[in-house]
């Protein structure tokens, strides 16, 4: 089972998201994509940390800024047969991943950034396990001004409509209600 949680910021996604861990399996990896640039964002990182400890569920939490592909074949195994010998996976968020592989690259961004997002479909699709990922739907607001944002938002939606196609669930999360999309998907 893989499953793509998406909405805006603070709709409940990640909570939401956690929650489906722990309706499915007993314990699982926490994979962290943000990276502490400012005290504030250490304080949201550190309240996060906290609250997933506080819940009483088995989470190992592992941070990668960048390297996500290749954290999902090791979790995987990357000759593991079995589903069961991977662990449920939470991977938060997909949107501050590409941010930082964006930013990293400097002036090949756009090029690397979709190298890394076709490495990533990869890692998800091979994934023997549970997966469960968040993502920001960041083309509902305005038109970024910089190319650098209009960039970034385009690359953010050709990588949520690329997930999106490999998961099995996809759920919208808006005021903290989850809509599951894949029941409601209009086939033509």
């Amino acid at each position: 089972m893989k499953a793509l949680v998406t909405g805006g910021a603070r709709s409940g996604k990640s909570g939401f998201a956690e929650r489906l861990c722990m309706s499915r399996a007993s314990g699982a990896c926490y994979i962290a994509t943000a990276q502490a640039y400012d005290m504030e964002m250490k304080e949201r990182i550190a309240l996060h940390r906290v609250q997933r400890e506080s819940a009483g569920y088995d989470w190992q939490t592992l941070e990668e800024a960048q390297a996500l592909p290749e954290l999902l074949r090791r979790l995987g195994g990357e000759q593991a047969s079995q589903p069961s010998s991977s662990p449920m996976v939470l991977v938060d968020c997909l949107t501050l991943w590409l941010s930082n592989v964006l930013l990293a690259a400097g002036e090949d961004g756009e090029a690397a950034s979709r190298a890394a997002i076709n490495e990533l479909a990869t890692a998800v699709e091979q994934y023997p396990g549970q997966l469960v990922i968040v993502t920001n739907e960041v083309g509902d607001g305005i038109v970024p001004e910089y190319p650098l944002g209009r960039l970034y938002r385009d690359l953010s939606g050709i990588m949520n409509q690329r997930i999106a196609r490999l998961c099995d669930e996809v759920f919208l999360v808006t005021a903290g209600i989850p809509v599951e999309l894949k029941q409601l998907e209009y086939k033509l």
